[in-house]
């Protein structure tokens, strides 16, 4: 299943994707696409709904139809640092021996086609897309080879991060990467059982048509059951949580000299199987 939420902002609706593309409506069904529908329970309910019969939502996805985050009332939104081999090289840095656990404030949370305001004393505004992993059955210290049954599904994320405050400004990575829009999701939250190998999918990214980043999930350092693993070991897990899990190398501090972005540019970026994002930097 493909879900989605569209609609305006904060008034996002539920919707699942049909065979044409299409978005069908599902508030009949469930208030939302979040925690409360994305546990194995409640994945198995919305297989039971024959899309045919759901209310057709007028307009194209992405296009005269916005979408908004693919999960709604995120109530954790964690990132892995350094997760990908190259990139790790690309930042002059070790490939770290554990995954590197940061949080993104939900209050990031954007559509994945909204415009990103470019902060106003931003200096080194980044890139990065990442596979993002949706939590589904929640807990606390899950034992790896029963992590991936905790996934409800993937999706794409821009893990958006202002350099400047993230590194050289001393504390922590996250005020870098909390600023308001710096995390969008989607454009829909494909379930686990559609993705036959998160450790075999394309992500790219491009800004202004200009392909800085092309890579593969096959380089990730921990795959997203290891991730799952570990960061259940520090909180408890809890349904429609959310995971960013690490950026190929093609970031533009990587680049030489480093390229950040700037008003009026475009990023384009996607996923094999799992869709593309717009955003304009304003």
């Amino acid at each position: 299943m493909k879900l989605v939420r569209y609609g305006a902002k904060g008034q996002e609706r539920p919707g699942i994707l049909d065979s044409d593309g299409a978005v069908r409506d599902l508030s009949r069904h469930l208030a939302d696409i979040d925690g409360g529908c994305l546990t194995t329970e409640g994945l198995a309910a919305l297989r039971a709904i024959d899309p045919a019969f759901l209310p057709l939502v007028e307009g194209t996805p992405q296009q005269d139809l916005r979408l908004g985050a693919c999960v709604g009332s995120v109530g954790k939104f964690l990132a892995v640092g350094l997760n990908y081999a190259d990139h790790a090289a690309e930042a002059g840095m070790d490939v770290p021996a554990e995954p590197i656990l940061f949080t993104k404030w939900t209050s990031c949370i954007a559509g994945p086609d909204d415009d990103l305001a470019l902060p106003h004393d931003s200096t080194a505004t980044d890139w990065e897309v990442e596979l993002g992993i949706v939590i589904g059955d929640g807990g606390r210290d899950i034992a790896l080879d029963r992590a991936a049954d905790h996934i409800a599904g993937y999706c794409v994320i821009n893990d958006i991060s202002e350099r400047e405050w993230q590194l050289r400004r001393g504390g922590t990575w996250d005020k870098g990467k909390g600023y308001d829009g710096f995390g969008p999701i989607g454009p829909w939250l494909v379930t686990a059982d559609e993705i036959a190998d998160p450790a075999a999918l394309r992500l790219w990214l491009e800004v202004d048509g200009h392909r800085f980043q092309d890579g593969t999930t096959a380089t990730m350092v921990f795959g997203p059951a290891e991730i799952v693993s570990y960061a259940s070991r520090f909180t408890t897990l809890m349904p429609g949580d959310v995971i960013a899990t690490g950026t190929p190398p093609g970031v533009g501090m990587g680049q030489k000299p480093p390229v950040y972005l700037r008003r009026g540019q475009v990023m384009r970026l996607g996923i094999d199987g799992l869709g593309q994002q717009t955003q304009k930097v304003v």
